[in-house]
């Protein structure tokens, strides 16, 4: 869940914990002052009295220095911030309970000591399949651990790791490849590790501003923009679900290369060895990069399997650049980042909601291994708008599926199955009458680029047209009376109504629909001489007009002004985005029919006012 959107859900006491983090980075004359300082003096507002937008913005701008501040916080050895942050960044971990966190965090303990266990085991009997070059590894960071935890016992102090022997703990780890699990393994060999209260571990996280705590819900919020921060301080570059895109992709010897690395069991299933390299907290830089190839493979042939990887197997368009095998990876986790940030989903809610009944028809176990891979608590979690929460698009769902069982659920839906299965799925799904209705307002302001984005393609020439449709099928959902062969029979030659909605009784309302490229329409004086064009069109055939409205994607604030002086026009302004949520609204009423008198009011008429009469009738 979005930064913004928790704000706006919490309270000022459940915010203030991150507040005061914020606040005393902004007072330490952070990188950014001079930016922070104009959106204090845009708002003439302190950071606690800011709007959710404003505080969100003013986080984007110190995000080095709060990095810089989770490294303070993290020289505690003793604290088990690392266990309790790797649950935190884990995809779907990002809205718990109370008890859900407490579950986790007692079954990571177990986990843990399971396997201190029976790794100190292997290090003094040296058995398994760990080569003698590994072995080497895991004593030599346990060395090096023992002394800068225990050696502030030789000056009678509490024992801790510095900021300075946590970076070179970090180095040490990253060189010798070792994975999160690994570095977990070995430090709690050597740090003491005891079960804290759950209420005690919220307090903690909350007051380091990196979880949300609503105590009146009992739930835990992790913002995207903390868990993509808190990732990459963990060492680990992309979400899990990203990183299985690419473990789906890759021949059984090469999963089976990464495993022998990190002592994971190479006779287990496939899905199973992905789900073990995931959970290892394996680095996916080093993976890629050398993990995945034997060791006489030269440079070229590297370059030419991850070429393969991106360009082929991943099937990216357009193709990601870099010379260097590393920086191509890099610009891989920089692709991933960038749909991370996305909010669309690559097909409509509703067809999300369509695909997710019918795999679950197909699949009645689809539900518990998608509640088992991303940690969900609920019993049903197949809901698009639950798993939208929690960032779970269609194609993190679809990956999930093996792919038997994909191909045969291809067959069963007529879904083509040549070439990409998961592709083909969500192509299936795309229901392009709400897809274009999402996409209203973009349409309204002609964003070709964006609605590109967003699956939509359509020419430029036929924007103008496509708003008026939608605007026509709103005003329908609406419950009006759309009425085209009245319309038709209406205009002439020189005046063409866009649209025409039929109250009977020969009363009217007619609409003008205008997209525009830049922010705020403007030009009044044209469109006052239209719509009276239009009215005294109909009045000659005997209709009354009883109401005009004009709907565009914006509106600047002067042609409101010329509006409400203008009353023989009996105009109202609706936004795209105002009519569109009325949508949404009226769908959630018992009302067949949105009352007209609604929209006779206000000059600029929004949505609030509107949803609120509705909900009380």
């Amino acid at each position: 869940m979005k930064l913004e959107a928790i704000l706006d859900k919490l309270n000022s006491f459940e915010k203030n914990s991150f507040l005061k983090v914020i606040e005393n980075i902004t007072s330490n004359n952070p990188g950014n002052q001079k930016e922070i300082e104009k959106i204090f003096s845009d708002t003439n507002t302190d950071l606690k009295s800011t709007d959710s937008n404003n505080i969100v913005k003013i986080f984007s701008l110190v995000e080095g220095e709060f990095n810089e501040y989770l490294r303070t916080e993290f020289t505690d050895a003793s604290s088990q911030l690392d266990i309790l942050i790797d649950i935190l960044i884990r995809d779907g971990n990002c809205i718990m309970s109370r008890e859900w966190l407490d579950n986790l965090y007692t079954k990571e303990l177990k986990n843990i000591k399971a396997k201190v266990g029976a790794f100190d085991s292997l290090l003094k009997d040296g058995k398994g399949d760990v080569s003698l070059d590994r072995l080497r590894d895991y004593k030599t960071y346990k060395s090096c651990l023992h002394t800068a935890f225990w050696n502030d016992e030789i000056n009678n102090q509490d024992c801790k790791i510095t900021d300075d022997e946590l970076s070179i703990l970090i180095t040490l780890s990253k060189q010798l490849d070792l994975s999160q699990e690994e570095v977990k393994l070995i430090n709690y060999s050597i740090i003491p590790i005891e079960r804290q209260e759950i209420d005690n571990i919220i307090n903690e996280l909350k007051n380091r501003g990196f979880i949300f705590y609503s105590r009146k819900l009992h739930t835990v919020y992790v913002a995207d923009e903390l868990v993509k921060i808190l990732r990459k301080f963990r060492g680990k570059e992309l979400a899990d679900k990203f990183f299985r895109r690419v473990l789906r992709i890759l021949k059984d010897p090469q999963l089976n290369l990464i495993c022998k690395k990190h002592n994971i069991d190479t006779k287990i299933k496939r899905i199973e060895k992905i789900r073990r390299i995931i959970s290892e907290g394996i680095l996916f830089t080093s993976a890629l990069q050398n993990e995945i190839f034997r060791e006489n493979t030269n440079l070229t042939e590297r370059k030419k399997e991850i070429n393969n990887i991106i360009n082929n197997r991943l099937d990216i368009s357009p193709q990601l650049k870099g010379i260097t095998l590393e920086k191509k990876i890099q610009n891989l986790i920089l692709h991933f980042e960038e749909i991370e940030r996305e909010e669309k989903i690559s097909i409509t809610k509703d067809g999300y909601d369509k695909l997710l009944i019918e795999l679950n028809e197909e699949m009645p176990n689809l539900n518990i291994l998608i509640k088992s891979e991303f940690e969900l608590q609920d019993e049903f979690a197949m809901q698009s708008e639950y798993l939208i929460d929690y960032n779970i698009k269609p194609r993190d769902i679809i990956e999930l599926i093996p792919r038997d069982s994909l191909s045969n659920f291809c067959q069963k839906k007529d879904i083509k199955t040549r070439g990409n299965l998961v592709m083909n799925i969500i192509e299936a799904y795309k229901d392009s009458e709400n897809l274009f209705l999402e996409n209203y307002e973009n349409i309204g302001f002609r964003n070709l680029n964006l609605l590109k984005d967003n699956g939509v393609r359509i020419k430029e020439a036929d924007l103008g047209i496509k708003f008026e449709d939608i605007t026509k099928s709103i005003f329908a959902k609406l419950g009006f009376n759309v009425d085209e062969k009245l319309r038709k029979k209406i205009n002439d030659k020189k005046n063409k109504i866009d649209i025409v909605l039929n109250l009977g009784n020969e009363e009217l309302i007619i609409i003008e629909c205008k997209t525009i490229k830049e922010s705020g329409y403007n030009k009044f004086s044209s469109i006052s001489r239209q719509i009276k064009s239009y009215i005294d069109l109909a009045t000659k055939k005997e209709f009354k007009v009883i109401k005009s409205l004009l709907i565009a994607p914006d509106f600047s604030d002067d042609f409101v002004s010329d509006c409400e002086l203008e009353y023989e026009l009996n105009l109202s302004l609706i936004t795209a985005s105002s009519l569109y949520a009325i949508l949404k609204g009226f769908k959630n009423t018992k009302h067949k029919e949105l009352p007209y008198n609604l929209l006779m009011r206000d000059v600029l008429i929004k949505e609030d006012r509107i949803l609120k009469a509705i909900k009380n009738k």
